[in-house]
């Protein structure tokens, strides 16, 4: 065969594999219908164990990479998960028509609730500035709407949702109330002030990004704002998703979530900032990358591409923030100590000491 025919050839088993993923998909979505029918759980692990290692074990039958064919079916699986929490969230969905505001509804976030808060047959009406999103009702400034929404969620900059949640209980804004917000020292006031005028007000963190599909494995945080019945409420709204839950003192939030993103972020920008100003260019480094760096390069990048307005307010307005970022210094700086002077055995203590903290993560 020509070199033309075999590409053909290869084409058309494409083709082929995408029809059998489609199918797959099809009969995905059975499974999930039959889930839900006879109140099983959306995930089963042990289930998935068994698709991997079967679809390994027949690779190697094969002469193909078990490694190959195990990223494939997590691939493959993870779709099939995504697609039967998106049926399950709109097949038990909490909304019934309700009204639903979101304020700041076109910016990333406030998009994502505005389309899972949708998916659950909840009537969405997007306040926000910035622009609209197609196919729901839109207004600029929300104070020009009837104080009559079932739920209200505030998923503006943090440095704007204090001023609007104070307002918001000077009008006595009625419904379940809540803001999306990575800091909440800055808005602790206006929730209190919500929760003094009786407002079923509370406070979420969702622990992912706008562009998440799937929540398995995600946590939602929810902080008790003067009101267990709109935490109880807010916990509702993601019943249906495999999201994890966890309720947290809305005081401790702040001082971990330093370290959680804080940190996290902080030690990112330093990464790709020394190597920026390093004098090297990155298609040279990447020619020399090893393991480790390839996969600190490939978080950093991620990092570079979120928005530094929220990245600074995350860093800046957290009151807690900068005790985690001088001890990220005082570490970079012990270390800096240890090499400078030869110490070996110092250098391998600390590397038993992270060693030991991070194998308790389970």
């Amino acid at each position: 065969m020509t070199l033309d025919e075999l590409r053909d050839r290869l084409a058309a088993i494409d083709r082929q594999i995408i029809d059998l993923v489609a199918e797959r998909q099809a009969v995905s979505q059975q499974i999930g219908a039959v889930k839900r029918s006879e109140g099983r759980a959306t995930r089963d692990f042990s289930r998935e164990k068994q698709v991997i290692d079967t679809a390994r074990a027949h690779a190697a039958a094969c002469g193909v990479s078990p490694g190959v064919a195990g990223e494939l079916m997590q691939l493959l699986i993870r779709s099939s998960l995504t697609t039967q929490e998106r049926a399950r969230v709109q097949a038990e969905g909490t909304g019934r028509g309700q009204h639903v505001l979101v304020v700041g509804g076109a910016g990333k976030m406030g998009r994502w609730f505005v389309e899972f808060l949708d998916s659950q047959g909840y009537a969405v009406t997007v306040a926000d500035p910035g622009g609209s999103v197609p196919g729901f009702r839109h207004v600029d400034d929300w104070r020009t709407l009837a104080n009559a929404f079932d739920i209200t969620v505030v998923a503006t900059p943090i440095g704007a949702t204090d001023a609007i949640l104070h307002e918001m209980a000077a009008r006595d804004w009625r419904g379940l109330v809540f803001d999306v917000g990575s800091i909440k020292a800055p808005l602790s006031g206006g929730l209190r002030a919500l929760a003094a005028r009786g407002c079923r007000v509370t406070s979420l963190h969702p622990m992912f990004g706008p562009d998440t599909e799937l929540l398995s494995g995600r946590h939602v945080l929810f902080m008790d704002a003067g009101s267990t019945a709109a935490v109880r409420e807010a916990r509702q709204l993601f019943a249906s998703t495999m999201a994890r839950q966890i309720e947290m003192p809305l005081d401790e939030h702040d001082r971990l979530i330093a370290y959680v993103l804080g940190l996290s972020h902080a030690l990112n920008i330093a990464f790709f900032t020394a190597l920026a100003e390093s004098g090297e260019t990155a298609p040279r480094l990447a020619n020399l990358s090893s393991t480790t760096f390839d996969a600190q390069l490939d978080v950093a990048a991620r990092v570079a591409q979120e928005s530094p307005q929220l990245y600074f307010e995350i860093q800046r307005l957290n009151p807690q923030g900068l005790y985690a970022l001088e001890e990220l210094l005082r570490a970079v700086q012990h270390l800096t100590d240890i090499v400078r002077r030869g110490d070996e055995a110092a250098f391998v203590r600390l590397m038993e000491q992270g060693r030991d903290y991070l194998a308790r993560r389970a």
